[in-house]
């Protein structure tokens, strides 16, 4: 299959579609359909309509300038390793990482005994008339679940598996998820698999509000994925970024974590570009699956009352700065994809203000027109759909474990250090170096914005409850 005919036949269905009404915020007269379509690992540069050209996706291409992305979404990190966790319990509950209900232990690592008390917003629009839908990888235990949906299928509750054999439950009506109720799905692709499960319940529930939230495992490893896809790609031709190293410059805290191990070290080349191309690969079968939903809103009538949005639960290195992993604050590892298309969205719009995934909830809430829980933390982004230029939030904060904090704040970002009793500190000016590859932390020209980012820094430490971690021990 050659790349541009590929593009061609990916894209044609979905091009047809067109939105004609105009966005109502608070007007709508009959309730918005919503789908929710979540990525695993995808970072924010994987779109080729936002910039990249060695990757291949017509149908977020679709969405990009159909819809409204915002730019600079991010996840605030974690606690642990395993960022999807935090991340997908922060935009199901609008909170933010310390009022996630966590314990500590031995002070050093963490675990999540996840957001039992707050309600989630798939349980939100299930209390307002929806029925709600929950396909694919949860990540947040049964009863979560079973308190949000009313439906579902192919139900993963746990963190990773072989992308040709999940380990899955069918819905259960009690609300009871038993090992021994799990099976396997042999023979066709995760991704395929919740897509399916997706155009089912779009034409399921046609005739009524419904609410379907699809988590793909899609594009983390295991990169396995139909021999086509791999084809389009040529690795020797594919660019690496440019802030590729054979090592991290410093001990950051978790440069042998288990993604890190994914590839050698030091990080050559040719195997960087053996990854990126696989990553990409799998990035074009999920956008495959996307087109193939777009089309079923389509072929059921509801492009003009369905609002579609897909995001990714946390980026990932795949080689820059020495890195693979998420278990980072840089902007490849932080920093998501966040596109809304359907229901009267702006047309090819970018919004380059800041946001949390976690926003997503008081935004589809705003538009609902459902009175936003107290529990909820989370900034609409509504403003932003009438003037792209809205300011969305001053600032942005970032934790990975006791090791790393961060702040993003107008157009620089600091990020903090403390490992092993040592400290390092990064400052980067990211309008003029995107790539995060000049470290500002020692020019005196930059002293200035160094103290009052380490300011904002500390007083974000406060807003956000960041108060039991050994990070803190002596930082000034």
């Amino acid at each position: 299959m050659k790349r541009r005919n590929f593009i061609k036949g990916s894209s044609a269905v979905a091009m047809t579609i067109a939105l004609g009404i105009p966005w109502k915020l608070f007007s709508q007269n009959k309730k918005l359909n919503i789908i929710v379509l979540l990525s695993d690992d995808q970072r924010f540069d994987t779109i080729s309509a936002l910039g990249n050209k060695d990757i291949i996706t017509p149908n977020l291409d679709f969405l990009v300038k159909n819809g409204t992305t915002f730019t600079q979404a991010h996840v605030m990190g974690g606690l642990s390793g395993a960022i999807c966790q935090p991340s997908r319990a922060m935009i199901l509950t609008g909170r933010t990482l310390f009022d996630i209900d966590r314990q500590a232990r031995d002070n050093q690592e963490f675990s999540f005994d996840v957001f039992n008390n707050n309600i989630t917003f798939p349980e939100l629009l299930k209390n307002n008339g929806y029925v709600t839908v929950g396909i694919g990888k949860q990540h947040n235990g049964s009863q979560v679940y079973s308190r949000a949906f009313t439906d579902g299928a192919k139900i993963f509750f746990g963190g990773m598996s072989d992308q040709y054999k999940i380990p899955h439950q069918d819905f259960a009506g009690d609300g009871k998820y038993p090992s021994e109720r799990m099976y396997f799905s042999e023979g066709k692709h995760s991704a395929e698999i919740y897509a399916d499960e997706t155009i089912r319940f779009i034409s399921k529930y046609k005739s009524q509000p419904f609410l379907i939230y699809t988590a793909f495992q899609s594009p983390h490893d295991p990169r396995t994925f139909p021999e086509e896809y791999l084809k389009l790609y040529d690795e020797k031709k594919l660019k690496l970024q440019p802030n590729f190293l054979p090592q991290h410059p410093f001990d950051n805290g978790e440069l042998k974590v288990r993604d890190e191990l994914l590839a050698g070290f030091p990080r050559t080349e040719e195997e960087v570009r053996k990854h990126l191309r696989d990553y990409y690969a799998i990035i074009t079968h999920l956008d495959h699956q996307v087109g193939r939903i777009i089309k079923s809103i389509k072929d059921n009538g509801l492009e003009e009352n369905t609002l579609l949005i897909f995001a990714g639960d946390n980026g990932l290195a795949v080689g820059q700065h020495g890195l693979f992993g998420k278990q980072n604050l840089y902007e490849h590892s932080n920093r998501v994809p966040l596109i809304f298309w359907g229901g009267g969205v702006p047309r090819n719009q970018q919004v380059n203000g800041l946001c949390y995934l976690s926003d997503i909830f008081p935004t589809l809430a705003s538009q609902a027109e459902i009175a936003l829980p107290a529990s909820v933390q989370g900034v609409s982004l509504i403003k932003a759909f009438k003037d792209s230029k809205a300011l969305l939030r001053p600032s942005l904060y970032f934790v990975y474990k006791h090791y790393q904090r961060g702040v993003k704040k107008d157009g620089f970002k600091l990020i903090e250090y403390h490992v092993k009793g040592e400290r390092n500190t990064q400052l980067f000016d990211l309008i003029n170096d995107p790539w995060e590859m000049n470290n500002l932390a020692d020019n005196p020209s930059f002293q200035t914005t160094k103290t009052d980012l380490k300011k904002e820094l500390l007083a974000l430490k406060a807003k956000y409850n960041d108060n039991f971690s050994t990070f803190w021990n002596g930082y000034e």
